[in-house]
């Protein structure tokens, strides 16, 4: 079970100000104007963090230990929801959700009612971790695509996996436009061709593209791009091949 204490101490708060801009911090790390903002609630958020995840340490007390009824998710052992529309134990829930991984609030939704908690009870608290700060969608979608860039993905690769983990379709296609203005794709593909030119060094040529055609693809490269990789490191004495094959 975790405590509140715990979910802060692996989850810190930035601070804000009461716009919503985080404070400046100096080298010293001395921070610069107020610290909390005041929340919806006239309460600091760091105290709103606090009594929800006091509130559900609570319910996970009734809930402790192992028992029959346990059920198992992609390796995770859990407990159905013994009261769907109890809104404590789905804040405990989703608190365990978030301390094992990051996740966008379409991939708690979907673990949540995975568990058995009604629509609007999971829809509350959803609201609630995103009133809180402890969900963002926009920041998550970023490091999913920061993590496909490190994995040498492109573009259509990226935006199949920010949905795939729970990202609205809108905000994948907007992020990943602003992922490709930066050209990160254009350099994941530099990366890839890299990769595999210096794992088919001494092979046939063709050999060669075509496997780093095939790996592009798989990654989800924009073709176009994958082209002109081809062509500078692929092409044998001056003539471009046969691509794609």
């Amino acid at each position: 079970m975790i405590s509140a204490e715990d979910f802060l101490a692996a989850h810190p708060a930035s601070p804000v100000r009461d716009d919503g801009a985080p404070d400046a911090v100096d080298a010293d790390g001395t921070t610069r104007g107020p610290r909390q903002s005041v929340g919806a609630f006239g309460a600091s958020r760091d105290g709103d963090v606090v009594r929800f995840a006091r509130g559900a340490r609570r319910a996970g007390k009734r809930r402790n230990g192992l028992g029959p009824g346990k059920r198992a998710s992609g390796g995770f052992a859990y407990t159905p929801a013994e009261d769907p529309r109890d809104g404590e134990a789905c804040k405990e829930a989703a608190l365990r959700l978030l301390d094992a991984a990051p996740r966008s609030s379409g991939g708690l939704r979907g673990k949540l009612a995975e568990r058995g908690y009604a629509d609007d009870v999971i829809g509350a608290v959803i609201d609630r971790l995103v009133e809180l700060r402890l969900l963002d969608d926009e920041e998550y979608a970023r490091s999913v695509v920061r993590a496909c860039v490190n994995r040498m993905m492109g573009k259509r690769g990226a935006i199949l996996e920010m949905t795939r983990k729970g990202v609205d379709d809108a905000l994948a296609r907007r992020i990943a436009d602003e992922a490709a203005v930066e050209g990160v794709f254009d350099d994941a593909a530099w990366e890839l061709g890299r990769h595999v030119a210096s794992r088919t060094r001494g092979k046939d040529p063709q050999t060669a593209k075509r496997r780093f055609w095939s790996a592009g693809g798989r990654k989800g490269h924009d073709p176009a791009v994958l082209r002109d990789v081809s062509d500078v490191l692929f092409q044998r004495h001056g003539t471009e091949g046969e691509e794609g094959k």
